[in-house]
């Protein structure tokens, strides 16, 4: 299993930036897919950005050109950029891989956006 550990959170204004960090155990990280998910109080986990071992990047429509997923092999991290945050993206983000069939996540970060 994947260990992975998240940081970054933390309180900041409507309008503000995060960068989220997801820094994953093991030699053979280049190759895993990666993605972050959030979960809001009383709602379910929903995905918000996923990015490939080739790099390629997706987004869920409402944080799309907000939000930008990117990983640094070399560090065995990726991250999640926020940007024009709103209150709506208030939530626990987590990270989470998924390798030979086998799903990890991480113990999530909070984030809270609020004036």
């Amino acid at each position: 299993q994947v260990q992975l550990a998240e940081s970054g959170g933390g309180l900041v204004q409507p309008g503000g930036s995060l960068r989220l960090s997801c820094a994953a155990s093991g030699s053979f990280f280049a190759s895993l897919p990666m993605a972050w998910y959030r979960q809001a109080p009383g709602n379910e986990r929903e995905l918000v950005a996923a990015i490939t071992g080739g790099g390629r990047a997706s987004y869920t429509d409402s944080v799309k050109g907000r939000f930008t997923i990117s990983r640094d092999n070399a560090l065995n991290t990726v991250y999640l950029q926020m940007s024009s945050l709103k209150p709506e993206d208030t939530a626990v983000y987590y990270c989470k891989t998924v390798r030979s069939g086998q799903e990890s996540w991480g113990q999530g970060t909070q984030d809270t956006v609020s004036s």
